[in-house]
Formats: C-alpha cells, sequence, structure tokens
C-alpha cells in the first residue's frame, strides 16, 4: 500500500468482478474506501452471466484485506433510483466521495432473439447505466469541495468501430462512443470545481464479459472477423489489473491537470 489517496472514498459500478474488482482493489491499496454495486442478476436479453452478490462480497473481503472498508449493494445501472440508493447508503456511512468510476457494461454474444431488447438494453447498461451513475454522485462531489475525479469506462470500440449486423454489438461501440460525448460535457461543467473527468479505452480485457461460454462460441465462428479484434501489440488479452493501474495514476494527484481526454488503454487497436 502507498496511501497515495488515504481517506478518500470511490464510487465504483459493475464491482463483483473482472475490471470493477481490479479497481476497488487497486484504490484500496492506495488508501481508498469504496462504494460498490452490482446487478447481482441476470439480464434476460443477454447470453452470459452478470456478477453474482458472492462475487460482490468476494469483492469487499478483498477490499478489507488491504486494510479498507467497502460498502456494497445490488443495483442494476438502469434503476436510477437502485443505484442512488446504494451510493446514499455508502455516502452515509463513509461520509464523502471523490472519485467515481462508472465500469458497468454488457453485450450480447449470440445471433439476435429480440433485436430491439437487446439494442435497448446495451444501450441502457452502458450509457444511460452511466448517467445514472453521475446524477447519484455528482451532487455530493461538488458539494464536497475537495475536487474529485471522475471515470467513464468505455471501450477500443469507443474509438474504433468494426463491423457488426448484431444489434447488441452495435449498440454496444454506439454506447462507448457517446461516453465520450458525455465526458466531454462533464468535464466542461464541472471544471471549475476541479472535478476532472475522462473516459478510458480498454481492448479486450480477461472478465466475466470476455472469458464465458458465448464469448469463445462467437470467437469459433469461421464468420467471425477475428483479425479485426486483434491488437497490434501481440498481447491476446490485458489483465483487468493492467486497466486499474492506470486508472489509479489517472484519478491521482500526479493526474490533477487531466480531463476532457479519452485514454486507448488499448495494445494499439485503435491504430491497427
Amino acid at each position: 500500500m502507498t496511501g497515495k489517496l488515504e481517506g478518500r472514498v470511490a464510487f465504483i459500478t459493475g464491482a463483483a468482478r473482472g475490471q470493477g474488482r481490479a479497481h476497488a482493489v487497486r484504490l484500496a491499496q492506495e488508501g481508498v474506501d469504496i462504494i460498490g454495486l452490482d446487478v447481482c442478476a441476470d439480464i434476460a436479453s443477454f447470453d452470459y452471466s452478470c456478477g453474482t452478490w458472492e462475487e460482490l462480497q468476494e469483492t469487499a473481503a478483498l477490499v478489507e484485506k488491504e486494510g479498507r472498508r467497502m460498502v456494497i449493494g445490488k443495483a442494476d445501472v438502469r434503476d436510477g433510483a437502485a443505484v442512488k440508493r446504494v451510493f446514499d447508503d455508502g455516502f452515509a456511512q463513509l461520509g464523502r466521495i471523490d472519485i467515481v468510476i462508472a465500469n458497468a457494461g454488457m453485450i450480447r454474444y449470440g445471433a439476435p432473439e429480440n433485436p430491439a431488447q437487446e439494442w435497448q438494453d446495451t444501450l441502457d447498461v452502458i450509457l444511460t447505466g452511466a448517467f445514472n451513475t453521475m446524477q447519484a454522485s455528482i451532487g455530493r462531489l461538488v458539494e464536497g469541495g475537495n475536487g474529485g475525479s471522475v471515470v467513464l469506462v468505455s471501450s477500443s470500440a469507443g474509438l474504433k468501430g468494426t463491423g457488426s449486423d448484431a444489434p447488441s454489438a452495435q449498440a454496444y461501440t454506439a454506447a462507448k462512443r457517446g461516453l465520450v460525448g458525455y465526458m466531454q460535457v462533464l468535464a466542461q461543467q464541472y471544471a471549475g470545481q476541479m472535478i476532472r473527468v475522462n473516459t478510458v479505452h480498454p481492448t479486450g480485457v480477461v472478465s466475466g464479459m470476455t472469458m464465458n461460454p458465448a464469448m469463445q462460441k462467437m470467437a469459433a465462428d469461421p464468420n467471425t472477423n477475428i483479425a479485426a479484434m486483434q491488437n497490434l501489440l501481440p498481447i491476446p488479452i490485458l489483465q483487468p489489473e493492467d486497466i486499474a493501474n492506470a486508472v489509479a495514476y489517472l484519478v491521482s494527484d500526479e493526474a490533477r491537470f487531466i480531463t476532457g481526454t479519452q485514454w486507448a488503454l488499448d495494445a494499439g487497436f485503435s491504430i491497427r
């Protein structure tokens, strides 16, 4: 533990596993307490399982091993009232907020069954979920008067679209690109309060979203253009800790001048 962010509090969505868990643990190593949520239930239009309550509890245990506190709760990021309930509970217990990481995201890999629903659910989890996350927390962030840092977790797809006729894949790219526009609006809106807002754009990262039978089936399909999904560097996939290390810097005082940017954490994918 370096303790560079000692005493601060972060709000993280999608915290049960993958990148969300890595962010929570990495920030705990820097002295940060965590408010974390996950849906803890599956979403019918998607074809792999979401994070569970048990996984969210495991994240909390890992944070506590680092000597920090974590307040957890179940919430679907599409439900603004539920997100706010979890945030408000955490704020009441921890007393402040300094960092917000809108991390929750989903995509369907298999053949469409209900195209309109799959499009809408993908947009709502990624883009409306980020909006609901900000609506729940930005007021307290401003009231704190200490500045702060917001990270919207986009994707390499938010920098470079690839061809697909799947509604969820199309919505995923549209939503991840939409996060960039939303970030730029927020960065301008809150710069005067020294609240910095940025997007990060990972390539493929080891998580429940990438390591599941639906993804494996899609990758094995001869009609899938695997070449379009490969990184420039000879790194097939990143670890969630790779992203968490970059985000830990981005939310630190060492990056106090960085706002309104799009960080390509993508092994060169976006220039390939």
